[in-house]
């Protein structure tokens, strides 16, 4: 499960109506409460390349908080933190999550019905924007593109039909959002 780390079996998730406070459900990185709606139907509510499985006590934790380091430990996943506006995930995820929030950020530009995601470099935000820019660039930077994340994007490609650029080029990361965050 992505921010615990803990695995279990599939059948124990809470869209089974099972009441196992353990049980998973899939976890939205950029929260559909910032302009993803609740659609069943394609669109980047239901976009794979935003959707993680999680221990759904956890998921609803985050709710829809932005990302940034600090906060208290998390009871069922020590390795991450909370506090009022923000989580930060165990350091085994966090370029996971950031290479999540700047595909969904390229991919959703508000083109025909679509909204038009944007990232900035605050907390507190709502919307159709998201942060913190500058924390997601470090993250992606202090954890690498691992094979795990290249075979997830290479199934969600067989299966949806296009990739994470910033897996497959993780140098675009920099190109697009290194001089926002004081890279030259």
């Amino acid at each position: 499960l992505f921010y615990s780390g803990r695995s279990q079996p599939v059948t124990k998730n809470s869209s089974n109506n099972n009441s196992d406070l353990d049980a998973w459900n899939r976890e939205h990185v950029w929260a559909r409460s910032h302009a993803l709606g609740r659609t069943r139907s394609r669109g980047p509510a239901t976009d794979a390349h935003n959707l993680w499985p999680t221990d759904a006590s956890i998921n609803g934790s985050r709710a829809s908080k932005d990302f940034d380091n600090g906060g208290t430990p998390h009871h069922e996943a020590p390795d991450t933190f909370s506090d009022g506006d923000s989580w930060e995930p165990r350091d085994h995820v966090k370029g996971d999550v950031a290479r999540t929030m700047f595909y969904m950020a390229t991919r959703y530009e508000g083109d025909s019905s679509e909204p038009d995601l944007r990232l900035v470099d605050t907390t507190g935000t709502s919307g159709s924007k998201f942060g913190k820019l500058c924390t997601l660039f470090a993250w992606h930077t202090q954890d690498a593109v691992s094979d795990d994340e290249r075979q997830r994007n290479n199934v969600i490609h067989q299966v949806q039909g296009n990739r994470n650029p910033f897996i497959d080029h993780p140098e675009w990361v920099d190109a697009i959002w290194g001089g926002d965050c004081g890279v030259q």
